[in-house]
């Protein structure tokens, strides 16, 4: 696949992120202003000690999705990285959360959420490894 000009990131690897921060764009969503919909998963959003919790929650995953733009903007390997490796533990926890905690209105069965979330982890290390490559042959080369 192609490259970027600017920066030698692949196109997939910007192509991959990007559908990162829309999700968590919609989980930041959900967070702030969609409460029926956590509700609907099961979870109690009721009182100020769990909003407080949701609120904070909203935060942190907007906090990702700044970094995200950001290194997306930049188009810097070395700041892709550290967003890379922020997305490859995140979805290794929710690799084992999800179907341990299953939510109430979960489109796939536990076990197809642990294989799925398989999936995700081994394209962001590929982006990573993809990365770190471009970032170390920019750094040797200069």
């Amino acid at each position: 696949m192609s490259n970027t000009r600017k920066s030698g990131i692949p196109i997939w690897v910007n192509i991959m992120q990007a559908i990162l921060i829309l999700i968590m764009l919609a989980q930041v969503y959900m967070y702030f202003f969609n409460h029926q919909m956590m509700a609907d998963t099961g979870v109690t959003v009721a009182g100020d000690p769990m909003l407080n919790l949701v609120y904070e929650m909203g935060a942190r995953t907007f906090v990702m999705v700044i970094a995200s733009i950001f290194v997306m903007i930049t188009q810097d390997p070395r700041q892709f990285l550290v967003v890379l490796l922020m997305n490859i533990v995140r979805e290794g926890q929710e690799m084992i959360i999800d179907p341990l905690f299953p939510v109430l209105n979960a489109p796939v069965s536990p076990a197809a959420d642990f294989w799925i979330h398989v999936v995700i982890v081994a394209v962001e290390i590929l982006a990573f490894i993809a990365v770190y490559r471009i970032a170390k042959g920019n750094s040797s080369g200069a």
